[in-house]
């Protein structure tokens, strides 16, 4: 089956900017994310195809070695030659006399990621296991002073029923038949093959004489994993760390990929943040930016500090919380916090009175 085009599972032209793959990813991530779709088993297959074309796509080098895949007709079933039947069994004889079959690893980085799709042609490699990556919706506050987070992982495990071979209990293992035990197949014409993974033994040589009933001799299944993922202090939107050996497992003994944890810090109501400074609003009515007041401003660690307001405070104007801002290196920052005048929207006579006569006696003009 041919590969689906990448651009397609995101649903952007092949001219997309890199700001507007990154946002249609991130739209099609939080619709498919399996913990939105509990009752939907297909959402945990279009999440983990949705995150492969974005791994693909927002890595300038690997979206220009795939963009030269899709010129060579590598994801519409047609062959870089431009042949058109594709042929089963080791030698490719529907390639015609002295045909070459080659390997993916000879085309360079462009055969990187064409191997990653169809396999690593002839060569019997140990399986690699994939890396993961996953994007965390992080509080603001837990983003600022560091903390952890749950997040649930789509992975793909070895079948607990049969230990990954495929094989109902009890059954025999036996030699494929497509690939007389090779693991592979080659296609092509024109004096041009290609090596493939065979697809009826998945590249392993052997099949289940039948088939496992859990995994339906596939030797995976499909679960999910919750861990909890430690932020740093000051995290940022698109900020990332790698957690070694915490992606998909590793098939056949091979070591397990690694989790690349994508952090998106969520607004917060109150707080913002300029640098290492924090910045908030505090609203106070027209009699205590007049006479002036004390208010009790909530900092970011939870506590909270009396702030002395003078008479007479304009909208707008800010004060300094010293030491109560982020720290880096040593060096803290302050809370800015901006006073915002609120004021009635309807007086009654006597109040309308009342204020006429104030401005009257300040010789305020209305």
């Amino acid at each position: 089956m041919a590969q689906r085009d990448f651009y397609q599972v995101l649903g952007v032209p092949d001219s997309a900017t890199q700001a507007e793959i990154k946002k249609s990813y991130r739209r099609l991530a939080k619709q498919y994310h399996p913990d939105a779709n509990p009752d939907n088993p297909g959402a945990a297959d279009r999440f983990k195809e949705i995150s492969e074309a974005h791994t693909v796509l927002s890595d300038p080098d690997k979206r220009k070695h795939y963009d030269q895949m899709r010129r060579l007709g590598a994801f519409d079933g047609r062959r870089p030659s431009g042949g058109a039947a594709g042929q089963r069994g080791g030698g490719a004889p529907g390639a015609g006399a002295g045909a070459e079959s080659f390997e993916f690893g000879d085309l360079g980085g462009l055969g990187d990621i064409f191997s990653s799709i169809f396999g690593r042609g002839g060569r019997r490699e140990e399986p690699r296991a994939e890396n993961l990556e996953a994007h965390v919706e992080v509080p603001f506050r837990v983003a600022m002073l560091g903390g952890k987070v749950p997040v649930t992982l789509p992975v793909t495990e070895a079948c607990p029923t049969c230990g990954g071979n495929g094989a109902a209990p009890g059954a025999r293992i036996i030699t494929c038949e497509e690939c007389k035990g090779r693991g592979t197949i080659s296609f092509g014409q024109g004096g041009f093959a290609v090596n493939r993974p065979c697809p009826a033994c998945r590249g392993r040589g052997t099949i289940p004489s039948e088939p496992c009933p859990t995994c339906g001799g596939g030797g995976e299944v499909r679960t999910e994993r919750r861990v909890m993922i430690t932020v740093p202090p000051l995290t940022e939107t698109g900020g990332k760390v790698r957690l070694k050996g915490q992606g998909q497992p590793g098939r056949g003994g091979a070591p397990a990929g690694d989790l690349f944890v994508v952090f998106e810090v969520e607004p917060d109501r109150f707080f913002q943040r300029d640098g290492l400074d924090l910045v908030c609003e505090v609203p106070v009515n027209l009699a205590q930016a007049l006479l002036g007041t004390r208010l009790r401003v909530r900092t970011l660690d939870g506590k909270k500090i009396v702030l002395k307001v003078p008479a007479g405070t304009q909208p707008g104007r800010k004060f300094r919380i010293k030491g109560q801002g982020l720290e880096r290196a040593g060096r803290r920052g302050d809370q800015i916090v901006s006073v915002r005048v609120e004021l009635p929207e309807k007086l009654t006579p006597e109040q309308e009175a009342l204020a006429k006569s104030l401005a009257d006696a300040v010789g305020l003009k209305y």
